[in-house]
């Protein structure tokens, strides 16, 4: 089995660096996921992402199976809660969401997902998730009832992100959130980077290639896009193979 965490891990030591696309279950039809994929193979993602704040109809096994016989990317889930975890997948970020002082999503989510994981072979990666104030109201911080860190505040960004890693997280993700209408500021990225051991996960708002250059540069090991550039043909042909 791919160890999908000791391939991020030996890429960051190489300096290469890793793009996720990130699918929602609620925004993707199952008929149209194959020929999404004959897109994805034809961009540099290295990992597939699969989640959502919600998933109100249980979309996300179905998802995944479709998603697996179309690619042989690892993927990983990314799930808003534990309804949201299936043994169809790769690997699971077990997310816990430092930002906010909400227990339901720092340690009681987790607690729930304990006896579902237990029962399959997915790799779990421990990820301090960190909200990053983008600008606009997600979704993420509806269900979750957290508020963002703003992006002024470099300092608590940066001490939060070294809690997680102190705490025992194998990565830290900052997320402006979907929709963002800022991505996370590269001064930000630089300085968690520079005090970090584990990898760097950043996401949100990123829309364009020059955005995705500026996380890749100031130090993000790995980027996640939406399936926006699906529609965006600029932002598809350059960050084509």
């Amino acid at each position: 089995m791919v160890n999908i965490y000791q391939n991020i891990l030996q890429a960051q030591k190489e300096g290469k660096k890793l793009l996720a696309v990130l699918i929602d279950p609620e925004k993707i039809e199952l008929q149209n996921i194959l020929s999404f994929f004959e897109k994805v193979h034809q961009s540099i993602a290295t990992h597939i992402f699969v989640g959502g704040s919600t998933d109100v109809n249980n979309e996300i096994e179905a998802v995944v199976s479709e998603i697996k016989k179309a690619t042989k990317l690892p993927v990983i889930l990314f799930p808003g809660d534990v309804s949201q975890i299936t043994n169809k997948a790769d690997g699971i970020l077990f997310l816990s969401l430092l930002s906010g002082r909400n227990p339901e999503y720092l340690i009681e989510q987790q607690v729930k997902a304990v006896p579902l994981l237990q029962k399959t072979k997915l790799e779990i990666i421990p990820t301090g998730y960190i909200l990053i104030d983008g600008q606009k109201e997600t979704a993420t911080q509806k269900v979750s009832n957290t508020k963002p860190i703003s992006q002024s505040d470099i300092e608590l960004i940066k001490n939060t992100a070294l809690a997680g890693e102190f705490s025992g997280k194998k990565a830290i993700y900052l997320e402006a959130g979907s929709g963002a209408k800022v991505p996370v500021n590269a001064t930000i990225i630089s300085l968690v980077k520079d005090n970090l051991k584990i990898p760097l996960i950043v996401g949100g708002g990123i829309r364009s290639k020059k955005q995705l250059d500026a996380a890749f540069n100031a130090g993000a090991d790995l980027v996640v896009i939406g399936t926006a550039f699906e529609n965006d043909e600029s932002f598809f042909n350059q960050i084509k193979k």
